[in-house]
């Protein structure tokens, strides 16, 4: 079986940087208490990391080099520590009863749902990066120890027999475990591909859960 032409030269850019500064953006919106102070840092520490990358590793994702793994793995870590900054505030005031939302749940609501997005966002990152090896390895040998299978892999009369996931159907897996809190049609075949789908599923709903019941309640 060969592989497609897209698939041994690897994915594009700029899906995974579109991702990232919209993840950077979201942050910036957030009220500043939940975010990271000053509110430069994240979106100028991101984008000096995904020039590094796209530097490093121009073109195509295809470059494996062990310092380009550390680095994108650094900046999804760093994406990951920001919104949970975010989303630790956001529970401590509403378990807290405070007051920044005493009266405004349309605000409640916006803040969680930027936070909410920013986990789907990144959970996508993390699954691009971590299956087979990441972008670039994928590039090299596609089909080699998948962690995660996704019905194309298994239904060639409407894929190619070639098909290789890219970034955007990560990103398709991490809106499913967001919202439905189940692989859907996608299957983890890793043990840490069922453990990082379970983490993002509980945040997902403790996140969802508590936002959604508390501007009910200050609707009322």
């Amino acid at each position: 079986m060969t592989p497609d032409r897209a698939a041994v030269r690897g994915e594009h850019w700029w899906p995974v940087a579109l991702a990232i500064l919209v993840a950077a953006s979201l942050h910036v919106l957030l009220p500043e208490k939940y975010r990271v102070a000053p509110s430069w840092v994240v979106p100028c520490v991101l984008l000096v990391l995904l020039t590094a990358l796209f530097i490093g590793d121009p073109g195509r994702i295809d470059r494996q080099k062990p310092w380009l793994r550390v680095l994108t793995g650094t900046m999804i870590a760093f994406m990951t520590v920001a919104n949970l900054f975010a989303a630790a505030r956001l529970v401590d005031d509403i378990l807290t009863n405070n007051k920044l939302f005493a009266d405004n749940a349309i605000g409640l609501l916006a803040t969680g749902g930027v936070v909410w997005a920013t986990i789907v966002i990144t959970f996508g990152l993390w699954f691009w990066d971590l299956d087979r090896g990441g972008a670039a390895a994928r590039a090299h040998q596609p089909f080699a120890n998948p962690a995660l299978v996704f019905p194309e892999m298994q239904n060639t009369n409407y894929a190619p027999a070639a098909w290789v996931p890219i970034f955007a159907d990560y990103l398709v897996l991490a809106f499913w475990t967001a919202t439905a809190f189940s692989p859907t049609d996608i299957s983890a075949v890793k043990r840490w591909a069922k453990l990082l789908m379970m983490t993002e599923a509980v945040a997902s709903l403790g996140i969802g859960g508590l936002v959604i019941a508390r501007a009910i309640n200050i609707l009322q």
